[in-house]
């Protein structure tokens, strides 16, 4: 399974700010599901196995995402823990392994493969970037180079961090080798007790492993976890497609 691809696909949250009763990822962009945009594109790469995470509720996910596989989060314990809940099914995965929100659906296949390619460079951790016009409170990724040093989250950092602009999307890919191993040290000490996913960078750093980003542009970057964000990915995916 060396050169093939895997992603793995967040999809246990819950579309409460959205007003719904429905799952988040299943929120509609142009009449179609988020999570299933996403899908679309990842087949064209094509990607090999696509594992959706899922709540315990998560039955309507479930059958959106059919035939491709899926693992219960029966506890929502942070992205890291998430991730982790895909395991089993992809513990023995040498390839790259993607990581990708569920209401994300904007990331273009060129961006999944720059991420890819990466991985194959010899990067075990990869994290898209972009560039907003307004920075505001996203997490900073500090580059040495052409190596990612650390992601900040705003509230953490310098005054000197705080005017970087390349700024985390929360996408990541990893080299499948080392994904669960990484996750595997990964700790939950902090004010929210949840495992976080984007402490991947530090933990590999750690393990003596390379890591790095690519960047992508704002559109495509775009999540929706309101009601205004999802008219706004409406009018991204239109711009693009209409």
């Amino acid at each position: 399974m060396k050169n093939k691809i895997a992603a793995i696909i967040l999809g246990a949250g819950k579309g409460t700010r959205m007003k719904s009763d429905k799952p988040k990822v299943l929120m509609p962009v142009c009449g179609k599901p988020m999570i299933n945009h996403i899908i679309d594109t990842l087949k064209t790469i094509p990607t090999d196995e696509i594992v959706t995470v899922i709540s315990p509720e998560g039955q309507e996910v479930e059958k959106a995402v059919a035939p491709y596989k899926t693992c219960v989060q029966e506890k929502q314990l942070g992205t890291g823990h998430a991730v982790n809940c895909a395991r089993e099914l992809l513990k023995d995965f040498k390839g790259p392994i993607m990581v990708i929100f569920g209401d994300t659906p904007l990331i273009s296949k060129q961006t999944f493969l720059n991420s890819v390619n990466k991985v194959k460079e010899g990067f075990a951790v990869v994290v898209l970037g972009f560039r907003p016009n307004d920075p505001a409170r996203y997490g900073r990724l500090v580059m040495n180079g052409g190596v990612l040093e650390r992601i900040v989250e705003f509230k953490d950092a310098s005054e000197d961090e705080k005017k970087i602009n390349f700024c985390n999307s929360g996408f990541m890919a990893f080299d499948g080798r080392y994904l669960f191993d990484i996750l595997s040290k990964i700790g939950n000490k902090n004010a929210a007790g949840e495992f976080y996913l984007t402490d991947a960078v530090e933990e590999a750093q750690k393990m003596g492993l390379k890591c790095t980003a690519v960047e992508g542009k704002t559109e495509e970057v775009a999540s929706a976890n309101t009601l205004e964000e999802l008219a706004q990915l409406e009018k991204y995916y239109e711009n693009k497609h209409c």
